[in-house]
């Protein structure tokens, strides 16, 4: 899907689920902690917002970050490599891929990150009792849960509370790549 394709789409997606609930644009913005501009802009397909961003709308929303950026479902939902929603880039190269997800009322997404050196990623703390789950295939990866640091190797994992404040960062002389799952139970956000 071309790049205009995506954010017009995302924001007919962020438009019916506004709708559905029975919300101005003004009521959006202020649930999710966007400006009104911005929720416009979005609405209309005239930004690619920040992964910040979409969190934030999905959470209010209640509909899970992938009902917004993914395509419609199928029974058997394939995403070939290549094929996943980057949502997040690094200043270095690095990104972040949605490739996987599954839909309410327990949302789950898996990810494959990269991370270059010096590369963070700070995350806002997710919905109540959201859980992650990470496994490093290559590189040294530090990860920063509210007071907390922990330095992984190839092959090691954390879980850990998603619902605190928390980042990723390669630490090490080569680049990080982990997998991350991400499970939000019971995402009906706000009403």
């Amino acid at each position: 899907m071309h790049c205009m394709d995506v954010t017009q789409a995302l924001g007919e997606r962020v438009r019916s689920a506004r709708l559905r609930r029975g919300w101005t644009l003004d009521r959006l913005a202020e649930a999710a902690g966007v400006s009104r501009r911005m929720a416009v802009n979005i609405e209309q397909g005239t930004t690619n917002p920040t992964l910040a961003t979409l969190l934030k709308l999905s959470e209010a929303l209640g509909t899970g970050l992938p009902a917004l950026v993914e395509p419609p479902r199928r029974p058997l939902q394939v995403t070939r490599s290549g094929e996943g929603s980057t949502l997040w880039k690094g200043e270095h190269g690095g990104r972040g891929v949605l490739v996987a997800s599954s839909d309410r009322p327990d949302v789950v997404e898996l990810w494959d990150w990269t991370l270059r050196p010096g590369e963070s990623h700070r995350s806002a703390p997710h919905l109540p009792d959201t859980r992650e789950l990470l496994h490093v295939i290559s590189g040294e990866l530090t990860v920063e849960v509210d007071d907390d640091a922990v330095t992984l190797a190839p092959g090691d994992s954390l879980t850990f509370p998603g619902d605190a404040p928390h980042a990723y960062r390669c630490t090490g002389a080569d680049p990080t790549r982990f997998s991350l799952t991400v499970h939000e139970p019971r995402s009906e956000g706000p009403s």
